[in-house]
């Protein structure tokens, strides 16, 4: 893994490929915690696969790896359906921020990685959200709230795949429409939710990205019994209204 941080830098700009594909800068406030997702090739689904911190490649030092799963601070899991391994850094302190890189183990010749920065602030971030993890439920609508200090263009993409700019647009099929109505928030609505739906997401603006997590799944016994009981409850009224 002896290659120079600046030097793979200029590699992959020149090659345009990137076979790791993760945010480029985050910034989380001290105290709390962080979940990166990093989505990789096919080819490497059966690959180990590991986070490791430090600018320099020659000297990145091993964080946590998919086959040990946890260090305590540091967590990793493997989803091989999606091909996205996600790392999680709880409890951050400002000795935690710097270059951090995620890592595919090749057995037969140089590791493959990709690089994020981490900020740690004592302040309240430039770009945040309130919860990284999110539910919807099928057919249904979601809200997600991108909190950012600066004027600017922001964007609502999907890890690997297209973004949306404001006003509207579509993600894979799902419509996406935005609002920035109130100051500093950039409110994002996913319209008609598709189990394809669910997935790693962030807010950008800039170089700062916010990674959100959505699960979509089907919509309960007890709520479609209570959706059942509201239409039952306005049919009604509506035909007491009318008679």
């Amino acid at each position: 893994m002896a290659v120079h941080l600046s030097f793979l830098l200029l590699l992959t700009g020149l090659t345009g490929i990137h076979s790791i594909t993760t945010v480029s800068k985050v910034s989380v406030k001290a105290g709390g915690s962080i979940s990166i997702p990093c989505l990789y090739e096919s080819r490497y689904i059966n690959n180990v696969k590991y986070l490791c911190k430090g600018s320099d490649w020659n000297s990145c030092s091993y964080a946590v790896k998919t086959h040990k799963q946890s260090s305590g601070k540091f967590s990793i899991s493997d989803d091989k359906i999606q091909r996205i391994f996600t790392v999680t850094i709880k409890d951050l302190m400002e000795q935690d921020a710097g270059y951090y890189w995620c890592v595919v183990e090749i057995n037969d010749g140089g590791d493959n990685g990709k690089y994020f920065h981490l900020s740690v602030t004592r302040v309240t971030p430039s770009l945040y959200v309130d919860h990284q993890e999110i539910t919807g439920v099928i057919g249904e609508k979601i809200t997600i709230k991108c909190y950012h200090g600066y004027p600017g263009v922001i964007q609502w993409c999907r890890l690997g795949g297209s973004c949306v700019t404001e006003p509207s647009g579509l993600i894979d099929g799902t419509e996406v429409t935005t609002d920035r109505s109130v100051p500093n928030v950039f409110t994002v609505a996913m319209i008609v939710l598709k189990t394809e739906s669910s997935g790693w997401y962030w807010c950008v603006q800039g170089d700062l990205q916010m990674p959100v997590h959505l699960t979509v799944r089907e919509k309960s016994t007890t709520e479609k019994a209570a959706t059942t009981v509201d239409s039952e409850e306005h049919r009604s009224e509506v035909l007491h209204g009318s008679s």
